[in-house]
């Protein structure tokens, strides 16, 4: 028990340190146009939107498999 314990407090300040850094990069002007590049699909119509961040999506899962590789690495390493 205490080991799930343990694993839901890492768990619940590694989500807590993400979404103080999501709040702090989103007054960052370059990660304000995430959701608005080109490739990214907005449909408005009437009172129907639909929104669907293509290149947006695939830019942060570029980025995150880099920083993910260069963790590993680094743990793998000792």
């Amino acid at each position: 028990m205490q080991t799930i314990g343990r694993y839901m407090v890492v768990g619940g300040i590694i989500i807590t340190l993400i979404g103080g850094m999501l709040m702090l990069f989103g007054r960052l002007p370059i990660l304000s146009n995430l959701g608005k590049l080109p490739g990214d699909i907005r449909i408005e119509n009437g009172r129907f939107s639909f929104f669907f961040p293509v290149v947006s999506s695939i830019l942060i899962s570029i980025i995150l498999t880099i920083i993910i590789n260069i963790v590993l690495r680094f743990i793998n390493r000792q």
